[in-house]
């Protein structure tokens, strides 16, 4: 299925293809702050709508992952790195996403905090 997606202002739209089941629900101090519900894809089910010029990008800790935003309105709908395989993954913020209800998502608790 493909969903759509953006920030709040519009500056970022995009589109992400696949099969959403469920989410993680990530404990630690970036995710829990921001509220994600994240949705792992392959980086080339994402597909930008808007010029990748409208991202703007936040990283700390080990600044493996790509935590994207918008500088306009400060939504965060998708972050950016590779999984334990190497393989590069999109980790897409489901409350950005279209039509989404959120009560029929499984809801998978990670425990980011203790890495």
């Amino acid at each position: 299925m493909k969903y759509k997606g953006s920030c709040h202002c519009g500056k970022i739209d995009y589109e992400v293809e696949g099969n959403l089941e469920q989410v993680i629900e990530c404990n630690c101090s970036i995710c829990s702050k921001r509220g994600y519900l994240l949705w792992f894809v392959a980086l080339p089910q994402l597909r930008l709508t808007t010029p990748e010029t409208n991202l703007a990008t936040y990283t700390f800790n080990t600044h493996k992952i790509k935590h994207r935003f918008c500088p306009t309105c400060g939504c965060a709908p998708f972050g950016e790195g590779a999984d334990k395989s190497g393989a590069v993954k999109a980790a897409i913020n489901i409350r950005c996403l279209q039509g989404i209800d959120l009560g029929t998502i499984k809801r998978i608790p990670f425990d980011g905090r203790s890495l």
